[in-house]
């Protein structure tokens, strides 16, 4: 079926997700824009030819003779809500008629239960209902006896849609949910602590969805894990980085081993608290570099002993100048894998690789911050920032 639907489609209808069509009108504009923008890179990458990308009527029309590849690939574009792809006619009444007979002689199957839904603006002479009740009676009268066919308007196998729009029409046959959310770039930039598990790749994720660019930070905590750590982090942000095409696909890799070896000669139940401190803290430098607006990370409460409400004020003292975003914050875990799933992360980022052996065995749950401020006296604060930034590697993916 696919090969026949492709000679039929010539178009793909791009549906913007509801926030944007609720925008004032000059940030409407400017969210638009940046949508197309995105919409062009993706296509570029994906090496999908067309020949007009327009935009009417909270949506934007594409026109491609690879309407299926698109749709595909434009459905995980942040800004878009639905996609369908589809045969442009005009929107004289005859002419619907029959390009929507033209698909659905390709779509509809021996026994189906179809129905007809029709959306118009514009003046045509013609009704939404007119379309649905004769388009529907053709079909019937056409193929209804050979196919045995049946109109089910509640629960049907295959939806004839008809979208008209002033002198153009748009047929389809298939509606396909897309990412939604608002276009990558309207907001700004974030820092993401990233470690290539569940948490950190779907909160950093989240803020993507929500327009926030994000330059991952992976701690490489080396000789305390191995090359595997590092090597699935990578594979993730690959995954992570088709997500937000058109954008950076670098990864900052920080050299942690011998910040945690000093970490360690301080009281060991404070080890994990101590270590994420750092994190904040180089984040924050980068944050100051990269003219990011924050830090975004995978933290929910309770997920760790360093996530407890207590232990997250703690961490959130050792960063003076910028915010920690924590979608993940009131998540359950089956919650965030699902995402995970959703997003192509998962197996990944539940791949085997090596634990961290810095770990205390009894960690602390509820420190206190006086307490981890006199651990932190035995540290050169300032100079394991300064190392922590001069180790750092760019990795282009």
């Amino acid at each position: 079926m696919e090969a026949a639907l492709n000679s039929v489609y010539d178009s793909v209808i791009l549906r913007f997700s509801g926030e944007i069509w609720l925008k004032k009108v000059w940030t409407r504009k400017y969210y638009e824009k940046r949508l197309a923008r995105n919409l062009k890179k993706t296509l570029q990458h994906y090496n999908i030819e067309y020949s007009e990308l327009e935009r009417r009527h909270s949506r934007f029309y594409l026109k491609t003779n690879s309407a299926l590849e698109a749709s595909d690939k434009l459905a995980r574009v942040f800004g878009i809500s639905s996609v369908s792809p589809a045969k442009e006619t005009t929107s004289e009444f005859n002419d619907v008629i029959q390009t929507s007979m033209q698909l659905a002689e390709v779509l509809l199957k021996k026994g189906n239960r179809f129905a007809v839904r029709c959306k118009r603006s514009g003046n045509q002479g013609y009704s939404s209902a007119d379309v649905q009740k004769q388009l529907g009676q053709i079909v019937l009268d056409t193929l209804g006896g050979k196919l045995n066919l049946k109109v089910d308007l509640s629960n049907p196998d295959v939806v004839l849609g008809v979208e008209v729009r002033d002198k153009q029409a748009f047929i389809y046959g298939q509606t396909v949910d897309a990412v939604g959310g608002m276009p990558l770039g309207v907001q700004p930039r974030l820092v993401g602590l990233f470690s290539g598990g569940t948490d950190s790749t779907v909160g950093i994720w989240l803020v993507m969805k929500r327009g926030c660019p994000v330059v991952p930070v992976y701690f490489d905590n080396s000789p305390f894990t191995d090359e595997r750590t590092t090597n699935r982090a990578l594979e993730v942000a690959k995954v992570l980085f088709d997500w937000s095409i058109g954008f950076r696909r670098k990864v900052y890799v920080v050299a942690h081993g011998e910040n945690m070896k000093q970490i360690r000669t301080t009281d060991k139940k404070y080890t994990c608290l101590l270590c994420k401190r750092m994190m904040y803290r180089v984040a924050e430098r980068l944050a100051e570099q990269l003219h990011a607006e924050g830090i975004v990370t995978g933290e929910a409460i309770g997920e760790q002993a360093s996530q407890t409400i207590t232990n997250l004020r703690v961490l959130n003292s050792a960063v003076k100048d910028y915010p920690v975003h924590r979608p993940l914050l009131g998540f359950d875990k089956d919650e965030t894998e699902a995402i995970s799933r959703k997003i192509g992360t998962y197996e990944l980022s539940n791949s085997k690789a090596g634990s961290c052996a810095a770990v205390p065995y009894l960690p602390s749950t509820k420190a206190k911050m006086e307490d981890v401020l006199k651990a932190e006296e035995k540290l050169d604060i300032e100079a394991m920032i300064k190392r922590s930034l001069e180790s750092i590697r760019i990795i282009e993916l």
